[in-house]
């Protein structure tokens, strides 16, 4: 048996379901997990006791069934920048030119 572990990926040996655990409730006895469709489900734990599973590596496409992009995984307050971004302030003239004679009046 396998202990269950918030956000580790298993496979059920005897359906070949894969999903996540996403959840350990000790009060009501209860593990949530999410299928690699997404759907979610919840197991007793004497359910998961009895069931064969082996820990497995987070499958590589496991967001295309959520529907994430890989903009999703990045951190939301770090700021875009383009490849080809120029300061705005660049493209702005001075109304007044340094070093030239209408600086004196």
């Amino acid at each position: 048996m396998l202990k269950a572990r918030i956000g580790s990926w298993y496979e059920d040996i005897q359906t070949g379901a894969q999903f996540k655990v996403v959840a350990v409730d000790d009060d009501t006895q209860t593990i949530e997990t999410q299928m690699l469709e997404g759907e979610i489900c919840e197991y007793e734990f004497d359910n998961w006791m009895h069931m064969t599973l082996r820990a497995m590596d987070e499958p590589e496409d496991w967001r295309n069934s959520y529907e994430l992009a890989d903009e999703d995984a990045r951190d939301p307050d770090t700021p875009i920048i383009p490849d080809d971004f120029s300061n705005p302030l660049d493209t702005i003239e001075p109304d007044i030119m340094q070093g030239t004679d209408d600086d004196f009046g």
